[in-house]
């Protein structure tokens, strides 16, 4: 009861009429990313150890143990101790995934997070330390950067009736040990969005070229904005002054509905049209006659009302999560929310 009460409290702060706010001026440089800083994921193959009992359970034997077993075994013989695989007990260590996500500025030398998760059947790995690690960026690849430090276990749902003990992070356990390649500054010829608009890009494009003089920018496409920069200036210096310019973005007509915990983003300013929509004991109805005055499982609504307000009055007469994304995924079929309705 108390999830389901904080998941409907969330809709209503999270159903607030921000479509004005999307329509702020925003720099350029929240926008968009320069091109060729486009993310590198790094993965490895760790041992978590120090854990309290709570590792894997694989048990080495005369005939070989388990991953876990064969990893410890190979890691003490690197360090130059020669221990039989019969003789190791893992309730102390455990098998991890170690996963990171880098800017390609990563330079050697510089700490990023890192995150782990479980391979095996451990039952915690709270209080573990990971083993250095080396994290590549592709198969069979040579090591960028290694990971190694104490694990910070992750947060529980949303009642904290439980914390799951199996994945955590590292917050500066990732160092990096060479430089990856970029494109450069110097080489820089577009800009890309974050979020694909044409409406924006082209609103981005008009402000490069007032900054810079007709021709200094065009659309590619709704994700990106060729730049030509100044042959005769710093690069890095007009990048950076393009960045701090701002334009005003286009706000998509989106609502976004968590069906677990009723929690409903809204994007842009949306307004409900004519429209019936029955669910269960659930009946909502905009602008219609014949219609009972509003009670439990009857909600009437005037046309033109907001998505925010049809979902107030929808927590008002105790419509569960799952009801409300029903029935805005109802009227959006039905032509009477004209915006894309995504539930997760």
């Amino acid at each position: 009861m108390i999830a389901r009460a904080l998941g409907l409290v969330a809709v209503l702060l999270m159903c607030l009429p921000w479509g004005a706010q999307a329509q702020l001026p925003t720099r350029i440089k929240d926008l968009t990313v320069i091109e060729g800083d486009v993310p590198v994921r790094l993965v490895g193959y760790g041992i978590v150890v120090g854990l309290d009992g709570t590792g894997d359970r694989s048990v080495g034997s005369s005939q070989g143990g388990g991953a876990t077993v064969r990893s410890v075994a190979n890691l003490l013989r690197n360090l130059g101790v020669d221990v039989p695989e019969n003789v190791i007990r893992t309730r102390n260590a455990a098998a991890v995934l170690v996963t990171a996500e880098v800017t390609s500025y990563l330079r050697r030398g510089n700490r990023f997070e890192v995150s782990v998760a479980s391979l095996g059947d451990a039952t915690s790995l709270r209080g573990g330390q990971l083993w250095v690690t080396p994290l590549v960026g592709e198969l069979q690849g040579q090591p960028i950067a290694t990971a190694q430090g104490s694990i910070v276990l992750s947060q529980g749902n949303i009642d904290n009736a439980r914390v799951v003990e199996t994945s955590g992070r590292l917050p500066q356990g990732g160092v990096a040990v060479a430089d990856l390649a970029s494109l450069g500054i110097a080489n820089v010829s577009r800009l890309v969005l974050n979020r694909p608009d044409l409406t924006t890009a082209q609103r981005i494009a008009e402000t490069i070229a007032g900054a810079l003089g007709d021709g200094s920018a065009q659309v590619e496409d709704p994700g990106s904005v060729g730049v030509q920069l100044p042959a005769d200036q710093d690069p890095a210096m007009v990048l950076a002054s393009l960045g701090e310019l701002q334009v005003t973005p286009d706000a998509a007509a989106q609502v976004v509905i968590d069906a677990r915990d009723g929690t409903v983003a809204v994007g842009g300013p949306l307004l409900i049209g004519p429209g019936v929509v029955s669910h269960g004991y659930l009946t909502l109805t905009v602008g219609a006659e014949g219609v009972d005055p509003p009670s439990q499982g009857n909600v009437r609504m005037d046309p033109g009302t907001s998505v925010q307000d049809v979902a107030e009055a929808l927590h008002a007469v105790g419509a569960t999560p799952e009801s409300i994304a029903a029935v805005f995924e109802s009227l959006n079929r039905v032509g009477a929310l004209r915006a894309q309705v995504v539930v997760r």
